[in-house]
């Protein structure tokens, strides 16, 4: 709905900037309807008192988008806790690569396998037991060329009867059960980062006995809380590596981590985000460096959008655009979307490609 320009002093654009500044700091994005007030009969315009400058409607593609620090290397690590009793009697080296069906580390000089799925290890499997847990474990066996049973939720004894043909290729006691600390399991093939422990050292449950990651190129980055928004499993990124060249990846895990404060100092909430890179060749030569990661949280394609400056804070509440035509100007309330690099989209009627609009000096 038009309103008289004539009626009271012009719209304040510095008190609209301050506002906008407030909707973008809060991550503002789809806005609501702001409604305007009667200010005089529709159509009505003024013949004086002009914007001192005009920027015109346009289609335009928005993103919402965040560029952080990140590191590249092999992404996060995880802890291998120990579950046996005994004596460490082997570590493998720092930065060696563990596959399906190798020993990550050996007690009383008997192998803790490691084995691929996205479930841990939690309770000892044996004839009787169902769960995902037994289709991960069959699933490795049969991988492994192992025979003889029907890879599902059940052990059976023909799943028993596998294990102890695994069992005397490891040299362990043929006993057909698993017990829990015998395997790790982990998604992929790992690359040990750190270690804990060391060879000689007793073996107790709970012991922290080495670190890993993926054998893949991955990054890293820490987010406020409040940028979570940015990371959507399974989102595109773009990295940007030392020499300037970019690579597309995808946010793979997401976790919150709290890191203790020091001496007197608070503990901090991070998001750890985890990305893996489309193209493992692009980052080969480098082992560790730092990157910039650009997060996109949300992209409006084909929309019309002004300057930001151009939205006018008005005295009813609520956004408008002045529209300026055949030498005149008028106010037309307008719908916000989304805000980026200094744009913002806008709907509503009296607004079309084109249509210029007042903009400060």
């Amino acid at each position: 709905m038009p309103v008289d320009a004539r009626r009271g002093p012009r719209m304040s654009r510095r008190a609209n900037l301050a506002a906008v500044l407030t909707i973008l700091a809060a991550g503002a994005g789809a806005g609501a309807w702001f409604g305007l007030g009667e200010r005089g009969a529709p159509g009505e315009t003024a013949k004086a008192a002009l914007p001192p400058n005009t920027a015109q409607v346009s289609r335009r593609t928005l993103k919402d988008t965040r560029t952080e620090d990140g590191q590249l290397g092999f992404g996060a690590s995880t802890t291998v806790t120990g579950r046996l009793p005994g004596t460490i009697t082997y570590l493998p080296d720092s930065g060696a690569r563990v596959e399906r069906g190798a020993a990550l580390y050996r007690v009383n000089d008997q192998p803790v396998t490691l084995l691929y799925g996205a479930t841990p290890a939690w309770r000892r499997l044996a004839t009787g037991t169902e769960g995902v847990d037994v289709r991960q474990l069959e699933e490795n066996l049969k991988a492994m060329g192992y025979t003889g049973f029907t890879v599902d939720a059940e052990y059976t004894s023909a799943t028993a009867a596998a294990v102890e043909r695994w069992q005397e290729d490891l040299g362990l006691d043929e006993t057909g059960v698993v017990e829990l600390g015998r395997v790790v399991f982990a998604p992929e093939a790992v690359r040990i980062t750190a270690l804990e422990a060391s060879a000689g050292e007793p073996a107790a449950p709970g012991q922290r006995v080495l670190t890993y990651t993926g054998t893949a190129k991955a990054v890293t980055v820490e987010l406020d809380p409040e940028d979570q928004r940015m990371a959507q499993s399974g989102a595109a990124v773009v990295v940007t590596l030392p020499d300037d060249s970019t690579v597309t990846g995808h946010i793979g895990k997401v976790t919150t981590v709290i890191r203790p404060g020091g001496q007197g100092e608070d503990a901090t909430t991070k998001v750890e985000v985890t990305v893996s890179l489309d193209d493992q060749q692009k980052a080969a030569a480098y082992a560790l460096a730092s990157v910039d990661v650009t997060f996109t949280a949300a992209e409006r394609r084909d929309v019309l959008a002004v300057p930001i400056a151009a939205l006018v804070s008005l005295p009813e509440g609520g956004y408008g655009v002045e529209v300026v035509q055949d030498g005149a100007a008028r106010y037309v309330q307008v719908r916000t979307g989304l805000f980026s690099e200094g744009w913002v989209e806008i709907s509503g009627d009296g607004v079309a490609p084109g249509t210029a609009v007042g903009m400060p000096k």
